[in-house]
Order: C-alpha cells, then sequence, then structure tokens
C-alpha cells in the first residue's frame, strides 16, 4: 500500500490527517462487511462444527467435575442436574455464538440456563430424603457455572477473531446493482451471517462506485478474472427473476467459474426443494455448482489426514534415498515448486521431487512433457515413470491444499500447443470444484501425464467433473486401490 504524499513544508498534524483520510477513503472503497484479510474458501471455518465442538467440551467439563467431585451428593440427582443444565445451554442459545452477539449477552445465557438445574436442585432439598444432598448439589453447580463461564468466554473470543480474520463467515459477491442488491446488503450487515464483498454490473459508469457502502469492482467480464475470486463462496444474481433473458445470459456467462452460483428469489418465494437455500435470511436458488455436503467432506478430510500421515511414515526411507538420488544427479534443488490451481481457482504451491535439469525448469508447463524428453534427468526418468516425484505432494495433502482423490493439479497458464489449455474447454474451471489430488479418476482411467492435444484435455476435463458429480466414500477407497496397479500397468502415458 502506497503513502499519501505531503508537502515538505506541512506540519505533522496535517500529515497525519492527509494520511487518515487516506486510511479512511480505504476502508471505504473495501465495503463495510470486508474482513481484515481476505482468505481461500477452502480454510474457511464451519460454524456448525464449533458449536459441536462447544457441545462436547461442555459435556467433558460435567463428566470431569462429577468425577473428582466429592461432595457426597447421590448420583441420580447430580445426572439429572447436569443433563438440565445442557437443555437449559441449548434452549438459551449458549451454542448459536451469533455474529453481533457481546460477550455480556453470551454470559447471561449461561447463567440463564443455570436456573433450570437451580429449580431442581430447590425441590430435591426441600421434598428429598437427604436435605444435606442438596447443599452440595448446588455447590457443584456453582462450580460448573464458573468452568462453563471460563471455557465459553474463550470460545467467544475465538469465534470472534475467526470473524474479524474472515475464516468464519462466508463471502459473497454480487451480480447486479438492483433494488433486491440493497436488500441483501441490508441483511448481510443486520444479521451478520454472510459477508458481501462486492459488487459486479455492467451498468458500472451508471451505478456509481457504492451501493449502500459495498464497492462496484467491475463489470460481469471483470468478475471472471477478479483476484478475489478464490475468496468468495458464492456469486449472487440479483436481477429480478422475472428478466429470464437477462438472468439465462448472466448463468451462462458465469457458469464457467468453479464458485457456487445462486439467483436471489422474491420475498415470497417458499419450498423445501433442495435447489433453494438461503442467506441472511433470503431465498436463493442455486442455478450452478455442486450441494454444499459437510458429512462428507469432514470424513474426505478424515481420511486424508489418516492416510497421508501413515503414508509419510512409510514412505519417508523412499524419499531420503529419492532426495539423495536427485541431489547426486544433477545440480540444482532437491524439490521442484510450481503454482498450479487449486479449489476455487487458488493459486497453490504444488511440491514434487526435481526431475528436470535445473536451468530447463518449466514452472507454467508452456511445453509439456514429452516422450524422451531431453529435460528429464536420469533418475528423473524413473520416478516420473513411477509417479514417486510426487509423494512430496503429501505435504499437500496435510496443509489442506490438496485431497488424496481428487482432479490433478494443473500448472497455471499451462498450454496445449500453443494455445492455453483452460481456452479449450468451455467448462475447463469446473475441475476446480474441489481440492486437488493426489490420484483420482481419470488418473485411473489412462488420463495421465501431459494433456498435448485438444481431444486429451476434453477427455480429462470430463473425466474430472465426472468425478465430481459421482464423489463418495467408497468411490474414493476405489479410487486409492486402483492406482497403484494402474501406474504399474501403464507404460504407453508420458510423464
Amino acid at each position: 500500500m502506497g503513502v499519501t504524499p505531503f508537502s515538505l513544508h506541512s506540519s505533522p498534524e496535517t500529515a497525519t490527517a492527509s494520511v487518515a483520510s487516506a486510511s479512511l477513503r480505504a476502508a471505504a472503497s473495501r465495503g463495510p462487511m470486508r474482513p481484515a484479510a481476505l482468505t481461500p474458501t477452502r480454510t474457511r471455518v464451519l460454524g456448525w462444527a464449533i458449536s459441536i465442538s462447544v457441545q462436547v467440551v461442555d459435556v467433558a467439563v460435567l463428566c470431569v467435575l462429577a468425577a473428582i467431585s466429592n461432595f457426597g451428593a447421590p448420583w441420580l440427582p447430580l445426572s439429572v442436574a447436569g443433563g438440565l443444565l445442557l437443555v437449559g445451554l441449548a434452549l438459551t442459545g449458549a451454542y448459536a455464538l451469533p455474529p453481533h452477539e457481546s460477550i455480556v449477552r453470551h454470559l447471561t445465557r449461561i447463567v440463564t440456563a443455570a436456573l433450570l438445574p437451580a429449580a431442581a436442585i430447590s425441590s430435591y432439598a426441600v421434598f428429598g430424603d437427604e436435605p444435606l444432598a442438596g447443599n452440595t448439589l448446588a455447590l457443584w453447580i456453582i462450580q460448573i457455572l464458573a468452568v462453563l463461564m471460563l471455557a465459553h468466554a474463550g470460545a467467544w473470543a475465538l469465534v470472534r477473531h475467526w470473524r474479524r480474520q474472515g475464516l468464519l463467515t462466508p463471502t459473497l459477491v454480487i451480480v447486479g446493482a438492483t433494488p433486491g442488491a440493497e436488500r441483501l446488503i441490508g441483511e448481510a450487515i443486520r444479521t451478520g451471517d454472510v459477508a458481501i464483498l462486492g459488487i459486479f454490473d455492467d451498468r458500472k459508469d451508471r451505478v456509481g462506485p457504492h451501493l449502500r457502502g459495498v464497492p462496484v469492482l467491475g463489470d460481469t467480464s471483470a468478475l471472471l478474472t477478479h483476484r478475489i475470486m478464490p475468496c468468495v463462496d458464492r456469486v449472487v444474481i440479483t436481477v429480478a427473476p422475472t428478466a429470464r433473458n437477462r438472468v439465462a445470459t448472466l448463468v451462462e456467462q458465469l457458469s464457467v467459474l468453479p464458485n457456487p452460483i445462486s439467483l436471489l428469489l422474491d420475498d415470497g418465494a417458499k419450498g423445501d426443494n433442495k435447489a433453494l437455500s438461503r442467506i441472511a435470511g433470503l431465498s436463493l436458488a442455486n442455478v450452478s455448482g455442486q450441494p454444499n455436503n459437510n458429512g462428507r467432506a469432514i470424513i474426505k478430510r478424515a481420511l486424508d489426514l489418516t492416510v497421508t500421515s501413515l503414508g509419510l511414515l512409510m514412505a519417508a526411507p523412499v524419499m531420503l534415498a529419492i532426495a539423495l538420488a536427485v541431489k547426486l544427479d544433477s545440480p540444482g534443488p532437491i524439490f521442484f515448486r510450481q503454482r498450479r490451481h487449486g479449489f476455487n481457482n487458488e493459486a497453490i504451491n504444488v511440491w514434487k521431487f526435481r526431475s528436470m535439469r535445473h536451468e530447463a525448469a518449466d514452472a507454467t508447463a508452456s511445453r509439456q512433457i514429452s516422450a524422451a524428453d531431453e529435460r528429464v534427468t536420469r533418475v528423473g526418468r524413473f520416478i516420473r515413470r513411477t509417479s514417486l516425484d510426487e509423494l512430496p505432494q503429501l505435504f499437500n495433502v496435510l496443509t489442506g491444499e490438496m485431497s488424496l482423490v481428487g482432479p490433478r493439479p494443473h500448472a497455471i497458464g499451462m498450454k496445449t500447443g500453443d494455445t492455453p489449455s483452460a481456452q479449450l474447454v468451455s467448462h475447463y474451471a469446473h475441475r476446480h470444484r474441489m481440492k486437488p489430488g493426489l490420484t483420482g479418476w481419470a488418473a485411473i482411467k489412462g488420463s495421465r501425464g501431459a494433456v498435448d492435444t485438444p481431444e486429451s484435455v476434453r477427455r480429462r476435463v470430463a473425466l474430472d467433473v465426472e468425478y465430481i458429480e459421482r464423489q463418495s466414500l467408497w468411490l474414493d477407497l476405489y479410487i486409492l486401490v486402483m492406482t497403484v496397479p494402474c501406474l504399474l500397468g501403464d507404460d504407453e502415458a508420458v510423464r
């Protein structure tokens, strides 16, 4: 960010005011909902996962304190009091953690939740057979309440930090500076459920620089290549659904994006159709992109972490031997780093063992590998033929940039002949609707190595999209099992 220039003869107060004014202008251009940092969509934290985690911690606190308490309270009243406290926490909304909630309001919910077990304890103390037990139960509840308030204060602070960093709040961009866009912006500001990063409209010159404080970033064509798109969870078209021709044109134009696309519906739109969703209390029709399946995503991530951790332990001696061989075979670094497309068109650094002469390295894949390629070293030919050069990508899987199974990541700017590969298939970016993988459906179906003809590009993309549409745990396990025999039996692919 540049510094605002000022005269050498201006006073420090004038200079400070000038810089402050520039900061205010910069903040205004960012809009009222832009987080402190733009983060890729794959790093987004799931709100429901936080809620479940807090509940698990609460149950653990109850169990631990019940186990270590030596107050002599009967087991049954203790269990009932703890259960009632959990019910009270759920009823008071202590697990919702809404965006604009203050710490005082949140802790008040916990105190309110304690009224249920307090009432039960009072009844037990009055009508129970053991009056002393009522006092010990009350002491236990006070102890529990103090610990829970500390735990929830920590959770509240963590959630607030994640919201500031943009890790928790989903992000949108709007297409169409319409009354519907104003309505969506107003609800987003009021609820805090989503952050709207910008607006794109083909009438930019007539719309003005902002709409309700949200910056207008360009026309529709600018959206297709805008740098913020890897950080955008959803594109929302706010053109009235009744303008069918205009909506159809926009959907077709935007369908090349990997980002999910939705259409803002009228206030009266209702229904339980899976194609409908709600954001900031408003109804949306999902017209493009894969439906969210958080359960599948968690299972897939768990599989990635488990298998990758075991794989790294087993492959460590092999990787060490390859690193030594690469270093002794030719001068240059052991690893080769290349910028490739990840989930949602995010640019990621993919690691490999270096298989080419260092001075001939091609970071953009402007010239794809060919048979008897003179750039490949002796060790490089072996590790490429066996795909051992890709073992360092296990670290990409651990960091969450890649998955074990998915479309293979292509280099940014990769060319097929003299033509950028992305220009050969209109829906090329659809293969970026999920994380790239170490192996994939295309790999076990024979589409491996270079895609050096338009037909090979189209076949690779078709297989990748087919996998994305069919993805499941069982399909992933099948692909993992089939990868090794496919690699060993594939002598024709150039890689």
